[in-house]
């Protein structure tokens, strides 16, 4: 059975059809979800999917998008939130230098103050890193995230990043782009990190798969992921998908 580590089910998208979107990922293997949220909104509604749905499990932060309406009082409502039983990390958190949707000083701030919580929850933490290798990292030693560790979502960073990124106790989690042709960077992560350190998701409902790019996608997709990783290490879909269901259970606590 498969784990898609890292969706959206929360998004408008799925506004009509979440109970046959997590029936299909069923019909797929994927037995377990987990939601993230993006905002103080959505964090409070994937807590509240979770009380809906069985094998949901949630995550409640603030992407750096979302940086700039953070509120000082909205630390307090995350922590708060954090005190469901379906709570197993907070983010998702990070930096996103391609589109800087907020300033990079707010969400350098955002980032940190974070992790400071999640140290504070001994929960882990999921990272999202868009054109932002270098401070993501400067950031995670400067306030100690290797002691809560968690994921590296999405990664799309190098090999090299990755070997750093487990050295702090951090997750690989790979998504849709490891399936597309001319992503050589994400299959050469694929292939070298070790297996009990590799993740795999969806981020549904973007990041749509080979070959359903351009359709919505969805966490039963995640099947698709683990087949290109496996074929690109050269093991079954069985051993990869034990391995990377393993190690998902393993950072979240399951």
């Amino acid at each position: 059975m498969l784990i898609d580590s890292h969706c959206h089910l929360n998004d408008r998208q799925f506004q009509r059809d979440q109970r046959q979107v997590l029936e299909r990922a069923r019909q797929q293997g994927v037995d377990t979800v987990v939601c993230v949220g993006y905002d103080l909104p959505s964090s409070v509604e994937v807590v509240a999917m979770a009380e809906k749905y069985e094998n949901l499990y949630v995550v409640v932060g603030v992407h750096p998008h979302d940086a700039k309406e953070l509120k000082e009082k909205d630390y307090q409502t995350l922590e708060k939130l954090a005190e469901s039983p379906r709570v197993r990390a907070i983010g998702e958190m990070g930096l996103d230098y391609y589109r800087d949707l907020s300033p990079r000083k707010i969400q350098q701030e955002v980032f940190r103050r974070q992790i400071q919580l999640a140290r504070k929850l001994k929960l882990p933490i999921v990272v999202h890193d868009r054109d932002a290798h270098g401070e993501v990292m400067t950031i995670l030693r400067e306030e100690k995230a290797s002691e809560v560790g968690g994921v590296l979502h999405c990664f799309s960073g190098s090999w090299e990043m990755a070997r750093e990124c487990i050295d702090l106790g951090f997750y690989i989690s790979l998504a849709g782009p490891v399936t597309y042709n001319n992503a050589k960077r994400p299959q050469e992560v694929a292939r070298k990190v070790p297996l009990d350190w590799l993740l795999v998701e969806t981020d549904s409902p973007y990041l749509t798969p080979e070959p359903l790019r351009g359709r919505r996608n969805e966490p039963g997709n995640v099947r698709l992921v683990a087949e290109k990783i496996a074929a690109l290490r050269g093991i079954s879909l069985e051993e990869f998908a034990a391995a990377a269901s393993a190690n998902t259970r393993r950072v979240f606590r399951f």
